[in-house]
């Protein structure tokens, strides 16, 4: 008979090998009295949502930096944080921030709820976010699931339900293991696991401090799980990018709508993005076609863009966008499709 996965096993574990991340107070500085900022705690989430630690640091450190608190953020022009943000891509989350932080600013005093409710009421936070602030920065005993945490529950119980329909129940696997006690460590600990042991590919399953409750294991399906729901295939889209430079240096750019993808972000005007897209010059211009295209993959479908560029007279006028002078332009700044097409223009 399998003995059952205890919290206690778990947190003695994370006590030892916890993660340093810039953005997490120690279980041993924990224990000390030492309290999360709510703000970095919620940065770090809304960051980290379908992107890796690794590429969260750099912008974590960049933004808190410049933005020291809730408040600083709040009062930030929108069109800096969407540039800071470049690169790291789900662009609505960058406006959903600046909405986040403005309504924490303006209705609780700069203050993040202490109260679970209170925080999904909050713009741009949902489930998952709002329990693992509650828990992380507040030490409620909210149930956190991630990807890493539905993996560990698939595990443990042996569950061979495919994901997403297995969401509910690995939910409620992870709500009954969820200690009222440290409930922050625990969060971050079952996510600790899955990222370090309870691993993809070749689970460190000699090192689990759930070994031993641990139903996969025991069966020798740990590799296996979580199972998951046949992957639809991607679409691929056409699109023309026009990349317009006035005989001053300066680049014609053109902020996307607030709405969709990109939304908001300045970016070089183009097409429609479809299997046909229509001519859309932004600026009367003779225009080169380059070799190659810019290749990017968003969620749900694969864009290939082809890239024009031309060269245009000072008294040129565009009939879209607006130029912006070689010293203000940054294509860093640029998202990351953007910043493609102007790689290949630069014969990169």
């Amino acid at each position: 008979m399998r003995e059952i996965a205890d919290a206690k096993d778990l947190l003695d574990w994370y006590d030892r090998h916890a993660r340093v991340l810039p953005w997490r107070v120690s279980p041993q500085d924990r224990a000390r009295g030492v309290r999360p900022d709510p703000y970095r705690v919620w940065l770090s989430e809304i960051m980290l949502q379908q992107t890796t630690v690794a590429a969260v640091k750099s912008y974590y450190e960049s933004f808190t930096s410049r933005w020291t608190t809730v408040s600083d953020l709040a009062a930030a022009r929108d069109e800096d944080v969407m540039a800071a943000w470049a690169g790291l891509g789900y662009y609505a989350r960058a406006r959903n921030l600046l909405k986040c932080a403005r309504a924490v600013a303006s209705e609780h005093g700069g203050q993040f709820p202490a109260d679970h409710a209170a925080l999904l009421g909050l713009p741009g936070i949902g489930p998952y976010t709002a329990a693992a602030v509650a828990a992380i920065a507040f030490d409620l005993p909210e149930t956190v699931v991630d990807g890493n945490v539905e993996r560990v529950m698939a595990r443990v119980h042996n569950d061979d339900t495919p994901l997403p329909r297995a969401k509910p129940v690995f939910t409620d696997y992870a709500r009954a293991l969820t200690p009222r006690d440290r409930p922050g460590d625990y969060a971050q600990a079952v996510m600790d696991l899955g990222a370090t042991i309870c691993t993809p590919r070749k689970p460190a399953c000699g090192l689990c401090p759930w070994r031993k409750g641990c139903a996969a294991w025991l069966a020798g399906t740990a590799a296996e799980l979580p199972k998951k729901a046949p992957k639809q295939r991607k679409p691929t889209r056409l699109g023309i990018a026009y990349l317009v430079r006035r005989v001053d240096g300066a680049w014609l750019l053109e902020r996307r709508p607030d709405s969709g993808l990109l939304g908001g972000m300045l970016g070089w005007p183009g097409s429609d993005w479809s299997e046909s897209p229509a001519e859309a010059p932004p600026i009367r211009a003779e225009w080169k076609a380059l070799n190659g295209e810019a290749r990017h993959t968003f969620t749900h479908f694969h864009l290939r863009l082809t890239v024009k560029t031309a060269l245009v007279p000072m008294e040129r006028q565009p009939q879209r966008g607006a130029f912006v002078a070689a010293e203000d332009f940054d294509p860093g700044a640029l998202p990351t499709v953007m910043r493609k097409a102007f790689d290949l223009a630069q014969g990169k």
